[in-house]
């Protein structure tokens, strides 16, 4: 169950598949799709766009490893889009009150949000642990609530500043943020090498930790992994409270990076693209590193296709209909892989059965 087939076909099908799709809608609409792909990859190389994609791709990377954590416990934590939003809004108000030396002030601004982050993911824990409460229903109404939490502290009489017409939190210090890399006509985020720190350490969790083998063994069964002395409700808590944290940190590249200040009209939705970013790389970090990168290209490049009086809204197609067929890609895989199987047990097994009978013959000479 765990071949290339397993691992590689199903992304790729999916990908190919919503290429076929979206082409046929450019033809329905009366454009060319190679014209359209060709303007999309070649604004890739554009000015800053590879730049752009790649920060992009940091942030989509981030949510899809919160989102995995949550999946590897068969939890469907739809809450990384108030919780980033709640570490957010608080770091930034602690970041910019505070006056640290370098290093240590982004230390505590980063510490802040992962706590804060995993706080928020505490009350759907607590709720699924106790009373059986479904994550998915708990962290929707959290995701509403978490919009007025922040209009109430982004207030003029709370912590936010007005700037022009514009009200956000103070503005981080300098020695709170995290110095990028000029690239061409773009600056990479710094954040990145500390998103693949985060994914290098997710991946050795899972693959070479006892806690990461409890995990996924109960995700797979519960029941089973009872039996060999594991609680579930304290790994569903874990991982809850793992995937608030992780989910903390989705806005620090751009708060750190970029923008230093936190705001009403701040960036919204990244924890639902975490959504189909774990999915299309199957909780496998390597796999959502591509996907974040497929999804932000999707993103950065999209604009380009009004240069050829082409909607951008195909993009949005595309997304979709990789989202929708990966599922599909991957149970037709699983299913053949299946049949593969049986028919190998079958053919063992119908050669063992020749060899019993040879020597049952034998015996009988």
């Amino acid at each position: 169950m765990s071949s290339w087939r397993t691992r590689l076909l199903p992304p790729l099908l999916a990908i190919a598949f919503a290429v076929i799709l979206s082409a046929i809608a450019l033809v329905i609409s009366g454009a060319d799709p190679l014209q359209a792909y060709g303007t999309m990859i070649g604004q890739l190389f554009k000015g800053s766009t590879a730049v752009d994609t790649v920060n992009l791709a940091t942030v989509y990377y981030l949510s899809g490893l919160a989102v995995a954590i949550g999946f590897q416990m068969n939890l469907f934590n739809i809450g990384v889009e108030g919780q980033y939003r709640f570490a957010a809004v608080i770091a930034a108000i602690v970041g910019g009150a505070l006056q640290l030396p370098p290093v240590i002030h982004t230390i505590v601004i980063l510490l802040v949000a992962i706590v804060s982050g995993a706080l928020y993911a505490t009350i759907p824990a607590v709720l699924k642990v106790t009373r059986g409460v479904s994550e998915v229903i708990s962290t929707i109404m959290l995701n509403s609530i978490v919009a007025g939490i922040i209009a109430f502290l982004i207030n003029a009489d709370q912590f936010g500043v007005q700037t022009g017409n514009n009200i956000g939190t103070r503005v981080i210090a300098p020695s709170g943020r995290i110095p990028g890399i000029p690239l061409g006509s773009g600056t990479l985020f710094g954040f990145v090498f500390i998103a693949i720190v985060i994914g290098a350490a997710y991946w050795f969790m899972l693959n070479r930790t006892r806690f990461g083998f409890e995990l996924k063994a109960s995700g797979e069964s519960s029941t089973a992994a009872a039996a060999g002395g594991v609680s579930a409700k304290k790994m569903t808590l874990i991982a809850m409270l793992l995937s608030g944290a992780v989910a903390g940190l989705v806005a620090m590249p751009e708060l750190l990076g970029r923008d230093y200040s936190y705001g009403i009209t701040a960036t919204q939705m990244y924890g639902f693209t975490g959504i189909a970013v774990a999915l299309l790389g199957r909780n496998h970090p390597g796999g959502i590193a591509f996907g974040a990168l497929l999804w932000a290209f999707l993103d950065t490049s999209a604009v380009s296709l009004e240069q050829i009086n082409v909607s951008k809204e195909i993009a949005t197609i595309m997304q979709g209909v990789i989202v929708l067929s990966v599922v599909v890609a991957y149970e037709i895989v699983r299913r053949a892989d299946l049949a593969a199987e049986q028919r190998k047990v079958g053919r063992a097994l119908a050669g063992n059965g020749r060899k019993g009978a040879s020597v049952a013959e034998g015996g009988a000479v």
